[in-house]
């Protein structure tokens, strides 16, 4: 797969690369390629898709599944999260109903929502 087409920077794998288990000098089998697995994962998010649906070129689909589950039950991807979360991305901003305020209709004013039996 082409590398300018990764979601993830190279300056974010730096961040997570000694955060994943196994490489090269890992006793046992490793996966081939770590981050294009990590790739394959982002895949799957962003698309929803079902695993069944992985393109080739990221691998055996149901190789990257196990994986995928055995990362989930050794909590790896909540130590990448944690890792990660430290650096602030203001990519996307959050609006929760702290700072917005709700329009009178909204409020159960004349004409709004009633809260009825």
């Amino acid at each position: 797969m082409d590398p300018s087409r990764f979601v993830l920077t190279d300056r974010q794998w730096l961040t997570i690369e000694p955060l994943c288990p196994g490489g090269l000098s890992a006793p046992g089998r490793t996966g081939v390629d770590t981050r294009l697995f990590l790739e394959a994962v982002l895949w799957i998010v962003r698309t929803d898709a079902p695993w069944r649906d992985l393109p080739s070129e990221f691998g055996n689909w149901n190789s990257t599944f196990r994986r995928f589950r055995r990362w989930v039950q050794a909590d790896v991807f909540k130590r990448i999260f944690d890792a990660l979360s430290n650096e602030p991305d203001m990519e996307y901003a959050m609006i929760d109903a702290t700072i917005v305020k709700v329009h009178l209709h909204g409020m159960g004013a004349k004409g709004g929502l009633r809260a009825r039996p």
